[in-house]
């Protein structure tokens, strides 16, 4: 068994649709679902509750400001968070699939035993529903987690007492890759109860000069990243240097750059794209 786990973020892109007959997620009582976190259902309805409240009441400019769109993508996202207890669904893996970071995971490619790693040790760190895994079932919707809804306020805090019980037992003793944005790991407050965990970032280099790589940049290499991780088992130091030096053309692995922290138990490993 893998001693591993990979935090993830949700896609701001997502795919519409699904499955109108798959079981209702919020429903254990009369249907069994693949959806794992099902104790936190709870929190997600009262989210939702709240959230469609204030779609229910406020004016544009207050929704347009809460979500941080206009226009079409505004009307949206209205739509979808209004509907979303009677939406069909379909898993994160495939909801997420039109993002760019899930789209370079390359999910359909990866071999058998690699496509199981993912499903079975990625987590995903949602604004709407707190914690999911890769093959939960899910409706479409729109919320991110550095959102403040009224009444709730924000949602990474909302979430943060919640969550973090949850993900720190399931990370007990794991080699954690935490490929989470500040605003989803603000949501997890970190008992530490991991053996390691490593933080990934990403630099280019051009005539001797080194910058951060960012924006949709940043998200396909994070996804390449996740490709590796679990097609090569990934779980130690080692594994990255070798697959840095012996297989992988596009990244080095800086170790000069990179480094431990023994308090905290963490990596902060840089990749530079060559």
């Amino acid at each position: 068994m893998p001693n591993l786990s990979i935090l993830l973020s949700p896609a701001d892109r997502k795919q519409p649709g699904g499955n109108p007959f798959a079981p209702d997620m919020f429903d254990y009582r009369t249907s069994g679902t693949f959806n794992y976190y099902d104790d936190l259902n709870p929190e997600r309805r009262e989210l939702i509750d709240t959230l469609q409240n204030v779609i229910d009441e406020e004016d544009e400019d207050t929704l347009s400001d809460l979500f941080g769109l206009e226009g079409y993508e505004l009307e949206e996202a209205v739509r979808v968070d209004s509907e979303i207890y009677d939406a069909p669904l379909m898993s994160a893996l495939d909801r997420y699939s039109p993002g760019v970071m899930y789209a370079a995971m390359d999910f359909a490619n990866l071999p058998t035993g690699a496509q199981r790693r993912l499903l079975e040790n990625g987590v995903i760190l949602s604004g709407m529903f707190g914690l999911l895994r890769p093959d939960d079932l899910i409706p479409n919707y729109q919320l991110g987690m550095d959102v403040t809804i009224p009444d709730i306020g924000p949602v990474s805090e909302y979430w943060s007492p919640v969550v973090s019980p949850i993900l720190n037992d399931s990370l007990e003793g794991r080699w954690v890759w935490d490929l989470l944005p500040e605003a989803h790991r603000a949501a997890w407050t970190d008992e530490r109860t991991y053996e390691a965990r490593a933080e990934v970032m990403f630099e280019s280099e051009e005539d001797g000069e080194r910058e951060p790589i960012t924006g949709e940049d940043l998200e396909v290499h994070r996804g390449q990243f996740v490709n590796f991780i679990v097609q090569e088992t990934a779980e130690e130091i080692e594994d990255l240097r070798e697959w840095a030096e012996e297989e992988s053309d596009e990244y080095h692995f800086d170790e000069d750059a990179s480094s431990y922290d023994d308090d905290t138990k963490t990596w902060s490993i840089v990749m530079v794209v060559e």
